[in-house]
């Protein structure tokens, strides 16, 4: 355990709110090839012909709604977990996000210069396995270890979607709103590209090849997102006692005109509304930490949507940020990580 490293990598936010800033993030973000998988050039043109010239500008005021006076939500939150984490170990962390800062190559070398380190543990800060997410942390740090000439071996920590601590931790810290007087919870995952899920598909047969393909057995649930995320949806209403009547699976966050994962959130919030539901609860698990995604685009334009079509509230569920279940799980994983 004392010749570990551990290096906790985050998705990342722009420096500031500034429209430049903000362009900036995004080119880097989205010309990632796991995030838009297309060929270089055609990424390049979608970005500049289309997406860069109008987009930055609506983000950074998207963005502006959720700024605090420490500077982006995603960072403090990652950055307050982390400062708690060092506190309950003696295991050198560091954070990194896989776009912006704190940067990756320069976390990578304050690991590798600690004294007798051995292993490197990197730990993606995502529960459920995606291209866009963990394979595009794992390809940048292999990449980037390689160029730094780092030759201490790299170990990656296994995404734990259904993992009974991890659930346990996910109840707990939204027991507070569970609580309260609801009338339906709706979990809002990250949205990704259909075309993302078959491309992982390692049988290249199973994944969306028909309606029940999530609840068949398959080698090709390690890497398929939808499979992950509906576990982590049964496991939480078993732990939580919660009936199947009163909760529904969303995908948000989309970009493009490809077919993504159904439904849309935004879809299954408006429907809710029209058909009486007045008390409703949203909570995010495929983000570990709030950011733009929940905290705006959940709680600001939901809300505001879910009322506009007749309900009366809705409530964000904070993500684990820096719940003391979280970094007591954290802690452990870190000192004895989970295997495959």
């Amino acid at each position: 355990m004392e010749n570990r490293g551990v290096l906790l990598v985050n998705l990342g936010s722009p420096d500031s709110t500034s429209v430049n800033d903000v362009r900036r993030y995004l080119n880097e973000f989205l010309m990632d090839k796991h995030v838009i998988d297309l060929p270089w050039i055609i990424r390049r043109l979608l970005l500049s012909l289309f997406i860069l010239p109008s987009r930055p500008a609506r983000s950074a005021k998207a963005y502006q709604a959720i700024w605090t006076e420490q500077g982006s939500p995603l960072i403090v939150n990652s950055e307050k977990c982390t400062g708690q984490l060092r506190n309950k170990t003696r295991i050198p962390v560091e954070l990194a996000m896989r776009y912006g800062k704190p940067d990756m190559a320069e976390a990578l070398r304050r690991l590798a210069k600690q004294p007798g380190i051995e292993e490197i543990l990197l730990f993606p800060l995502y529960p459920h396995y995606a291209m866009s997410s963990v394979k595009t942390v794992i390809e940048r740090t292999t990449s980037l270890m390689q160029e730094m000439g780092i030759t201490i071996p790299l170990r990656v920590h296994p995404v734990f979607y259904d993992h009974d601590r991890y659930i346990e931790a996910l109840v707990e810290s939204a027991r507070p709103w569970l609580e309260k007087n609801y009338d339906h919870l709706i979990f809002s995952y990250h949205g990704v590209p259909e075309r993302h899920v078959i491309k992982d598909d390692p049988t290249g047969n199973h994944c969306l090849k028909d309606k029940s393909c999530c609840q068949k057995t398959s080698i090709a649930h390690k890497t398929c997102y939808r499979h992950q995320v509906y576990q982590t949806t049964e496991a939480f209403v078993e732990k939580a006692g919660i009936p199947i009547d009163k909760y529904s699976v969303g995908f948000q966050s989309r970009l493009g005109k490809a077919k993504w994962l159904e439904p849309n959130t935004l879809d299954v919030i408006k429907q809710l509304a029209e058909q009486g539901t007045k008390k409703v609860l949203v909570i995010c698990p495929s983000f570990v930490s709030d950011c733009l995604e929940t905290l705006e685009e959940i709680g600001i334009r939901a809300k505001v949507e879910f009322i506009e079509a007749g309900g009366e509230s809705l409530e964000l569920i904070p993500c684990l940020n820096d719940h003391p279940a979280w970094i007591n799980l954290l802690q452990q994983w870190t000192e004895k990580p989970l295997t495959y």
